[in-house]
């Protein structure tokens, strides 16, 4: 997955509440991703990817980002199947 570099500008107060400047970009990546899962714009495997980790480790950040699990509609379960045939055909 290609990425990019995004820049945002805080004012020095709330940068100290979320801690470094790396735990603020942590925490923004996450809760993008966690944005974009929410609206069903990306599935779980690509949120994994997104991120770095495993989509077990998705599964549990979903429980703390408070986000439904698992398709609700069709077509949601077909992105899902295709993406889980896309994992599996590159190993």
């Amino acid at each position: 997955m290609a990425t990019q570099t995004l820049t945002i500008e805080l004012p020095e107060e709330l940068l100290a509440l979320l801690g470094s400047p790396e735990e603020a970009a942590t925490k923004a990546r996450e809760t993008l991703v966690a944005d974009l899962l929410r609206e069903g714009r990306i599935s779980q495997g690509q949120a994994a990817r997104a991120l770095g980790v495993t989509r077990g480790d998705i599964l549990d950040l979903m429980v703390r980002w408070r986000v439904e699990s698992g398709p609700e509609t069709a077509e949601e379960m077909r992105r899902e199947i295709d993406d889980v045939w896309r994992t599996i055909r590159r190993d």
